[in-house]
């Protein structure tokens, strides 16, 4: 009976967490969408939303509302089953990795010892509902925008779990919440710098940021994987980009910058210290994004071939050893 309660309460805990942080994710969405777009006004010297609400931020609920309100069409000779799945499946991956996110001190919707496998694993479904959703369109710059994805997605998830490898050799735990407990003296930013340079690059790319967004490229595919969505099913992949950078940047500051850690601590604290991190690391997103021009695809792949991969792997290699000399 005990047992039967207390997995009826885990239960109901994961589940009172995903409705939490399903709203996180669209809160985030709105919050980034007008900041990027703020940024991205003042970078080249305009204004940016002004008209809808105080300074314009009033201007995503209404775009949010407006693009709802829009039907999703289905090209005729597209496979309309799997069109439509193509946007939930890109929603779901990037939702589960919050679940297990620790954004304090025991406060996450569930601590598992294999934390940092799972969200490798939920986030590596994303490349597959990029591919279907440019497979499915019968759009060649669609299908173009798939096909550079997959093999983006491919190339950069080597050096990303190359320096991942590297956090977990020293503290020897796959579980978020014991990473971020080992940093309570000094980040690993500073213990393992290349491997978080690689990592945050890596993520650039992961998440079809500029100035690594090809499958996105508009001045070449119109709007790539996504050309032919519109109305929710478009939104979905809007949130999702966004739901992704959270997710990016926030484990970048559990490996790396040290988590809930902060110069004062406190019950409540170390979930406004996480945020702040992530946030901080969302904006820079954005600020590289409006300030570097796109590079080529050719270039892209041989700075992850040729350059990125070699040194994680260099660096896999010194780390193993400083930690079996100590």
């Amino acid at each position: 009976m005990d047992f039967i309660q207390l997995t009826l309460m885990d239960v109901l805990r994961m589940l009172i967490a995903f409705l939490i942080l399903i709203s996180i994710v669209f809160i985030n969405a709105l919050v980034m969408g007008y900041l990027e777009r703020k940024i991205a006004g003042r970078i080249q010297r305009r204004w940016g939303p002004m008209e809808v609400g105080i300074q314009g931020w009033l201007q995503m609920i209404i775009d949010g509302v407006k693009i709802i309100a829009k039907q999703l069409i289905v090209p005729k000779d597209a496979d309309r089953m799997i069109f439509r799945v193509a946007p939930l499946l890109s929603f779901t991956p990037v939702v589960l990795p919050f679940l297990i996110m620790p954004f304090a001190k025991g406060l996450s919707g569930r601590d598992i010892n294999l934390g940092l496998i799972f969200i490798i694993a939920v986030s590596s479904i994303n490349v597959l509902s990029i591919f279907v959703a440019g497979w499915a369109s019968n759009n060649k710059y669609s299908l173009f925008g798939a096909m550079r994805s997959v093999s983006q997605s491919i190339a950069y998830e080597i050096p990303i779990l190359l320096s991942l490898l590297s956090v977990v050799l020293i503290t020897n735990t796959y579980s978020m919440q014991g990473i971020v407990a080992a940093q309570g003296k000094i980040w690993f930013c500073i213990v393992q710098p290349v491997a978080c340079l690689i990592y945050l690059v890596s993520g650039l790319a992961e998440t079809n940021r500029a100035p690594f967004d090809l499958p996105e490229a508009e001045s070449e595919l119109t709007a790539g994987f996504h050309t032919e969505y519109s109305g929710f099913g478009f939104s979905l992949f809007m949130i999702a980009e966004y739901a992704n950078m959270f997710t990016v940047c926030a484990l970048a500051t559990v490996l790396f910058f040290g988590g809930w850690h902060g110069p004062f601590s406190g019950e409540y604290l170390g979930a406004l210290w996480f945020l702040l991190k992530v946030f901080l690391l969302m904006l820079t997103m954005i600020w590289v994004r409006w300030t570097y021009p796109r590079v080529r695809f050719d270039q892209l792949m041989n700075l992850a071939w040729k350059y990125l991969i070699p040194f994680s792997l260099v660096n896999l290699l010194l780390t193993a050893l400083i930690v079996k000399c100590i």
